[in-house]
């Protein structure tokens, strides 16, 4: 079965086309289709590859924006761990990815005309307008509603993990009208403790646009259903051709969309993300794509003037909003690539790769006009990184500056330079030019 047949199965016929009213705004998406395409006919061919363009990578990131909304909208009456926030993000990065992998593949087939022959622009655009209706008006809404509906699960289901005491047990419900489907309604009122295999395969959502929830009772009002009688029977009701799909806990997998889904599969659902040992075996092209799409989908584009910004979902809370001001430094007046990396609770590790320098830096911003705070940050970026950008956010005098620095760097084994940015303007001294006898700062040098 191809791809739009199994979606037309699994998404439905009606009730597909976006309302304004009730979703995001599309006009992101719908520009970076059409650079996409525009880009996509002067190329002529698309390939996994391609994903790594800057032009293919901005309509992922625009689809997994406005599926991100449907995250924010799920979770509104929720809290939930960062890990969990971290990994829906990445989710919905993920399907992204692989949905315009499959847009651009089927925008490819569509370049030439019946001699053979490449469509002239114009009549190009016209035809790709259909596809463009069909991925980024009647699927993103059935796409974005189960986004809601698997985000507001997977925080039900982190808050209904019990105590351990056995006094609470997990109750399967629908929403009782005449909307629920049959096979849905074979499920209605299964009662089983929070650590039953049950809820890795039928916990809800069951299917697109499924309104089915899971309630915390207390056991000793509710007794509990037979796991293995209702095991057999949740098989019964969700079988079919892709209803298997479904199997799965967006809560304990921390996935807002199941690992074979519209746009992967079945062989995703065995696959080891951690080494994608399946990506040799197969060797397919989605295989391939796959890499690529996990391996961005760690990363959110930041807004720049120039440049590029990527942050890593990971980077380290505390830290993301001033070392995105200090990237942004960098990106929007010298047009620099930078990824701000992930954290470590184990390790040392720096704050960015700047991708157009190939450094790894460690950002400092030192606000107290002491010896010991820029000493310490030198100190510290030493075990992290060979260069460091040090934001002078005080009235330090020039004098005592140069002190430190020069007497610091003598010492530091790993740095190789330092950056030092006060007042929009910057300058970069080598180690050699700041352990010389003669190195002096002089805040007119910075530009």
């Amino acid at each position: 079965m191809g791809l739009h047949e199994r979606a037309a199965e699994l998404y439905g016929d009606s009730e597909l086309v976006l309302s304004s009213g009730d979703y995001p705004d599309t006009s992101g998406i719908e520009t970076a289709f059409d650079n996409a395409v525009k880009w996509l006919h002067g190329k002529r061919v698309f390939g996994a590859a391609m994903l790594r363009e800057k032009v293919i990578d901005s309509l992922v990131k625009e689809t997994a924006a406005f599926l991100s909304e449907g995250i924010r909208q799920g979770l509104e009456e929720s809290t939930i761990s960062d890990a969990m926030a971290e990994s829906l993000r990445e989710s919905v990065g993920v399907f992204s990815g692989f949905k315009t992998f499959h847009e651009m593949k089927e925008a490819a087939g569509m370049l030439l005309d019946e001699a053979g022959n490449i469509k002239p622009f114009e009549q190009y655009y016209k035809d790709i307008q259909t596809l463009n209706d069909t991925y980024n008006k009647f699927y993103l809404k059935a796409e974005y509603d189960f986004t809601v509906s698997s985000s507001t699960m997977a925080a039900r289901w982190e808050e209904q993990q019990d105590d351990g005491d056995g006094r609470y047990l997990l109750q399967y419900r629908t929403a009782g009208d005449n909307k629920v489907r049959k096979a849905h309604r074979e499920l209605e009122g299964i009662t089983l403790p929070s650590s039953d295999p049950f809820w890795d395969k039928y916990y809800p959502p069951n299917g697109w646009r499924c309104r089915c929830t899971v309630a915390k009772v207390r056991a000793a009002k509710y007794p509990a259903t037979d796991s293995r009688q209702a095991a057999d029977a949740a098989e019964k009701a969700t079988a079919g051709k892709h209803a298997e799909m479904f199997r799965f806990n967006p809560g304990k997998q921390r996935a807002v969309y199941p690992a074979y889904n519209s746009y992967t599969i079945s062989e995703c659902n065995v696959c080891p993300k951690s080494d994608l040992k399946l990506a040799g075996k197969f060797k397919n092209e989605l295989c391939a794509a796959c890499q690529i799409i996990r391996e961005q989908a760690k990363f959110i584009t930041e807004p720049t003037k120039g440049g590029e910004l990527r942050v890593h979902i990971r980077h380290g809370k505390n830290e993301r909003e001033e070392n995105i001001r200090i990237a942004r430094h960098f990106t929007d007046k010298y047009g620099q690539e930078i990824d701000l990396l992930p954290r470590s609770n184990t390790e040392k590790c720096a704050d960015a790769y700047n991708r157009t320098l190939k450094q790894l830096q460690e950002y400092k911003q030192c606000a107290t006009p002491t010896k010991n705070a820029i000493d310490m940050a030198l100190r510290d970026a030493n075990r992290k990184a060979d260069h460091i950008v040090l934001v002078i956010a005080s009235d330090i005098s020039e004098e005592l500056l140069t002190k430190v620095i020069r007497e610091r760097m003598l010492r530091a084994k790993r740095l190789q330079s330092i950056t030092i940015v006060k007042d929009g303007k910057d300058i970069v001294y080598t180690k050699e030019e700041a352990i010389r006898k003669k190195f002096k700062i002089n805040w007119a040098d910075l530009k």
